[in-house]
């Protein structure tokens, strides 16, 4: 199985190096092609692939082709490479706001397509992932494009309807979190922890408190009651929290996240 990706910045090199660590296909079976030269001699240098500057080229080649260039680029991109696309062919798109209907439309034939939304944490092999395929892909081409998906992290089958919810669950969530340490962190450092020893606890925290959730399977408002004993500091904290619209504020950050997704 030959894996293509158009595009190799940072999110295909995170795809990579998880489908490369967990043997999906080795080095000689992946090409990756970019605009950019800098892409491209860090693809080849850092991970050992091939590489080309003609999408053309890429396109002609994969089994399994990754659009994984920024959502703008989408329609140029398609209208360089649908020449050359199969039916044996499967496309694994990554592009917020780009719905199997319209990349049906672009390719202007039947292709066979999984919409994906992964996001940043596949860089270290956490990554979460939603995938929703079209109606030409077979349950067995499901089974192997989630095999490379889980090759990063998890993935998670889901409808259409649900991928502009994923984008501001998900995709974008990574960004909140790390606000949040980085305040957490903050607020150590002014009741005198020294920085890098703050974001080695906050970060901790946030890991471990995500893994509770998973492996226990406790609802999180219980996980967080059991943190607040009474008249504790805990609740004190989540007093001033919800005081400040802290669970609010991030409802209505994802709600207009979600609305930016529908409208790319």
């Amino acid at each position: 199985m030959k894996i293509g990706f158009i595009g190799c910045g940072n999110m295909a090199s995170a795809i990579i190096g998880g489908i490369l660590k967990n043997r999906i296909a080795e080095k000689e079976d992946i090409l990756a092609s970019d605009a950019y030269a800098s892409s491209l001699e860090k693809a080849r240098k850092n991970l050992g692939i091939e590489v080309t500057s003609d999408n053309r080229v890429t396109a002609a080649k994969s089994d399994v082709l990754f659009l994984s260039v920024k959502p703008q680029y989408y329609e140029t991109v398609i209208a360089e490479i649908k020449d050359l696309i199969t039916e044996k062919q499967i496309i694994v798109t990554i592009a917020p706001g780009k719905t199997l209907a319209w990349l049906g439309e672009k390719f202007e034939k039947p292709v066979k397509i999984v919409r994906c939304m992964p996001n940043t944490p596949a860089m270290v092999g956490a990554g979460m992932t939603a995938a929703t395929p079209n109606e030409q892909v077979t349950e067995e081409e499901r089974k192997t494009v989630c095999s490379i998906l889980n090759a990063f992290g998890k993935t998670e089958v889901i409808g259409e309807h649900l991928m502009d919810a994923v984008v501001s669950v998900s995709g974008s969530s990574p960004a909140y979190v790390y606000m949040m340490i980085e305040a957490m962190a903050d607020a150590a450092v002014a009741d005198g922890m020294p920085r890098p020893q703050a974001y080695q606890f906050a970060a901790q925290a946030v890991m471990g408190s995500a893994k509770m959730v998973l492996e226990t399977g406790k609802h999180p408002g219980e996980l967080k009651d059991m943190v607040c004993s009474p008249a504790g500091t805990t609740i004190e904290a989540v007093r001033v929290l919800e005081e400040k619209g802290f669970r609010s504020s991030i409802m209505e950050a994802m709600k207009a996240c979600t609305a930016k997704a529908k409208g790319m």
